[in-house]
């Protein structure tokens, strides 16, 4: 450590060496105006907070107090925190494995061995019993490393090479390598500052990927690598000029054509060319506002989802091959404004679509003579989707079910007969579904708005007002938040608690309009969802009035921070991760990462109008002197999406303010980005920390 930030740290944190309970970090205050195009000047004391390079010794010492005083208040509770822990991996089926699928002759499948952080990603030719062929073992891969992650690896269509993304630091800027799968070799071939993203040609040589911009990690242009050549002649294939466009490649469900993806909030755009000769790529449709469109082509034609025509909750069409506009478009499903059309996947003989009606998945069958049927589900509230189905080939759908009380499970259904099979469920050692129950219950908000909330407790529970309650809500970017099986919560309902998932707006659980009416200028009904969705369940019951726990990461945590403002008095502890709590400043910055795509989810604050309205709900800038409920907030240092200065600002300026005596902790992780740190069980470390933090708050029995 450097002498300066030794001298800081020991500054900072010398009130703690004496005094019991220890007191947390002040970080100093140092003027600095935030000013917006036309004229408005904000005053943001902690700006100074930020450090782009992460090597600024006083805002390192500035972390590494308050994560020293996290560790001094949370010390007491370190029994109960390695007791959680325990718990949650101790349900672990640590020699798991993923259920095979095939593609191309060769099964697929990733599995994880005893003690071991990191996945195996492996294949067998032919059938399961042939031998093994490791194609990456990440835990040999990740050895010394404090964070890892691959997020994609492709196999070339001749299967013997592979190309692969992974980060080591956590900021999601990646490096492609390549193995060849035949002799096990690593090739000398190496591309950095790349999205996850690759495809393979036909040829078998030339690797098709997405550059990202250094700073802004903005996807910015498409280049193709051949082979044994240097990554700094790769040859730029496209370059996207509008900066509020994400950018990807893939291949299409028939393996006729590569395809380059654009989508914006609010629009989407698709080039194609032929995978065999990847020279010259064809738009489908030309790009407009407010129309989005994803497709895939099979059996000779495109077929297309798409909100053109006013089908807010997306239809289905088709193109002819080699289809260059909007005008050739023909409605194959059309529009059900109660029923959003989420994916699709093309079989022989069938069409496989994910839907969403009265915020629950459902999957329909459509056959080749137009009739349809669903697949059945079995409880109340679930979650359903399209699983692995890599070869259309076949009569056997794959598809996943899992509820709040049911771990995650694959099956697989015969089309003709009926046949169901399931193929795996996760296990959960030493946990039995049916000493828990799920329910669906639905909350009248503010304005009239229906809003559905998912819950599960165990059995016995006594709806009598005195439970604690944990209510987790994220509600941004139309990410529904289905009630899947939390394997962790089962410590929480083992303790009496009673859990609960608030389908807010600004999800998609009710379509196209919860989400819109969830957005923009509307964004404070997903903040006044949480809060009277949190007061209708304590006043039917469900939990005390000073036992409720809420938590929300990202988007979610900026949920948690406009709550924790404008409702402080409705909860007892709040978690917020990686909490995106700064947004005007954020948004009028357009160099930081990702900001300029999202001007169509919060707006652009260079707009008075969007400003004012942003201004009126951004946590950081709403702080005041008020007494604010306990608050555990974590971070990473290398989070490129939510930047670690953001939340690390709003703790110092909620300690300025507040007026209450609930602790605030704020944890860095030094090693991490979004996603906290990589490894399936290191994470577990963090969540039962904060589950610790929660329990002790609510007075719940350890």
């Amino acid at each position: 450590m450097k002498p300066a930030l030794c001298l800081l740290v020991a500054s900072l944190m010398m009130n703690t060496a004496v005094a019991s309970p220890p007191v947390p970090p002040d970080a100093q205050k140092r003027p600095h105006p935030v000013k917006a195009p036309f004229g408005a000047v904000r005053e943001d004391e902690y700006y100074w907070l930020r450090d782009d390079e992460r090597k600024d010794p006083a805002m390192l010492a500035y972390l590494a107090a308050e994560n020293a005083y996290t560790d001094a208040l949370m010390a007491p509770l370190k029994p109960l925190q390695d007791t959680l822990y325990g718990e949650i991996v101790g349900r672990i089926k640590q020699d798991d494995a993923s259920v095979p699928y095939r593609e191309r002759g060769y099964w697929y499948y990733t599995r994880y061995e005893t003690g071991k952080d990191y996945p195996v990603h492996a294949r067998r030719k032919g059938d399961m019993q042939a031998p093994e062929e490791v194609l990456l073992d990440l835990n040999a891969m990740a050895a010394g490393k404090g964070y890892f992650a691959v997020d994609d690896m492709e196999v070339s269509q001749d299967n013997r090479l592979l190309a692969w993304a992974e980060d080591d630091v956590g900021r999601r800027q990646y490096t492609i390598r390549f193995k060849d799968l035949v002799t096990g070799e690593a090739l000398p071939d190496v591309i950095q500052g790349v999205s996850a993203n690759v495809v393979w040609a036909d040829d078998n040589r030339t690797l098709f990927y997405v550059e990202n911009d250094p700073e802004t990690l903005l996807t910015v242009r498409v280049k193709k690598h051949v082979l044994g050549t240097p990554a700094s002649s790769d040859a730029l294939v496209y370059e996207e000029e509008d900066d509020s466009f994400y950018m990807g490649v893939g291949r299409t469900r028939d393996d006729r054509y590569i395809t380059i993806g654009v989508d914006s909030t609010v629009s989407s755009e698709l080039r194609y060319a032929p995978a065999a000769d990847p020279q010259a790529f064809t738009i489908l449709a030309p790009r407009a506002r407010d129309v989005e469109y994803d497709a895939d082509h099979f059996h000779g034609r495109w077929v297309i989802r798409t909100n053109a025509d006013g089908a807010k909750n997306f239809k289905l069409v088709t193109a002819p091959d080699g289809a260059t506009s909007r005008a050739q478009w023909q409605d194959w499903v059309t529009h059900d404004p109660q029923v959003l059309v989420e994916g699709f996947e093309l079989f022989d003989g069938f069409t496989a679509i994910a839907e969403r009606a009265e915020a629950l998945e459902r999957v329909r069958l459509l056959f080749g003579d137009g009739r349809s049927e669903f697949v059945k589900a079995d409880e109340p509230a679930y979650s359903m989707g399209l699983s692995v189905n890599a070869e259309p080939e076949t009569d056997w759908l794959r598809y996943s079910y899992t509820s709040l009380t049911t771990p995650s499970t694959t099956y697989e259904l015969n089309v003709k007969t009926g046949e169901r099979r399931q193929l795996k469920q996760q296990p959960v050692i030493g946990y039995d579904p049916s000493l828990y129950v799920t329910e669906r219950v639905w909350v009248d908000a503010r304005d009239g708005a229906r809003v559905p909330v998912s819950l599960v407790y165990k059995k016995g529970f006594n709806k009598d007002g005195s439970a604690a309650l944990y209510q987790y809500a994220y509600g941004s970017y139309g990410m529904s938040m289905d009630p899947y099986f939390n394997q962790s919560v089962v410590s929480l309902l083992d303790r009496g608690m009673v859990y609960a998932i608030a389908h807010i707006r600004g999800g998609e659980e009710m379509g196209r309009h919860w989400y819109e009416d969830g957005k923009l200028l509307n964004k404070q009904n997903t903040f006044n969802d949480f809060i009277d969705v949190t007061r209708a369940l304590v006043a039917q019951g469900w939990a005390a009035k000073g036992r409720v726990a809420a938590s929300g990461g990202s988007a979610g945590g900026l949920l948690m921070g406009a709550v924790a403002n404008q409702a402080p008095d409705d909860y007892r502890v709040m978690v917020a991760q990686v909490p995106f709590v700064d947004v005007v400043t954020t948004m009028l910055d357009a160099s930081i990462p990702l900001t300029t795509n999202e001007y169509d989810e919060w707006g652009n604050p260079e707009q008075k109008r969007y400003y004012d309205y942003m201004l009126g709900y951004s946590p950081y800038d709403n702080v005041r002197a008020q007494a604010y409920p306990a608050l555990f907030v974590g971070t990473g240092l290398w989070d490129s999406q939510v930047q670690y200065w953001e939340p690390a600002k709003w703790v110092a300026r909620l300690r300025d303010v507040n007026t209450g005596t609930h602790p605030i902790v704020f944890r860095t992780n030094m090693e991490a980005g979004h996603g906290g740190k990589s490894g399936r069980f290191q994470r577990y470390h963090e969540l039962a920390e904060s589950y610790a933090f929660v329990l002790s708050q609510l007075d719940v029995a350890h």
